[in-house]
């Protein structure tokens, strides 16, 4: 776990209330989005959960964005199933060939996807799906590679 991880993670437990969720909750993060995500306790539903917590879900996430820049976006878990709402939808800009283009037009004409942001994230989930232990490994080394990097000379 990074230092900023731990930064972010140990800040969300101390701020959310202990009744929300029942045991630890989950954090991920880029630059833009914090994602915590929390098992709701049983009997609560989704839409309770919801509309009890909203202001201080606000609150909480008012006090994150001032702390480390990045948007708090929230899901839960219930009966196995994660919910995500109020998170990001980053738009990214790709340079993509011909061929490349073909394959995202070809999912639109089939009608899996709308347009082709909605055709390149299906692909990204696909990849995400289908090759998650390589992607686990990967984030695996990078984080071998950060402590390195934490580890070696500073900078002149």
């Amino acid at each position: 776990m990074t230092t900023q991880t731990a930064t972010i993670t140990q800040f969300l437990s101390e701020s959310l209330p202990k009744e929300w969720f029942g045991g630890q909750q989950s954090v991920e993060w880029d630059d833009a989005e914090i994602l915590c995500v929390g098992q709701l306790p049983s009997g609560t539903s989704i839409e309770t959960f919801r509309d009890t917590t909203r202001e201080k879900r606000m609150e909480i996430a008012d006090a994150t964005a001032s702390r480390f820049g990045r948007t708090l976006s929230w899901g839960v878990t219930r009966d196995g199933v994660t919910t995500l709402f109020t998170t990001l939808s980053i738009p990214t800009m790709t340079r993509l060939r011909l061929r490349e283009r073909s394959v995202l037009d070809t999912l639109i004409e089939a009608g899996v996807a709308r347009n082709t942001s909605d055709a390149l994230a299906w692909c990204v989930k696909l990849v995400a799906r289908h090759q998650a232990e390589w992607l686990a490994e990967l984030r695996e080394a990078l984080v071998g590679v950060e402590r390195v990097r934490a580890e070696g000379p500073s900078a002149i």
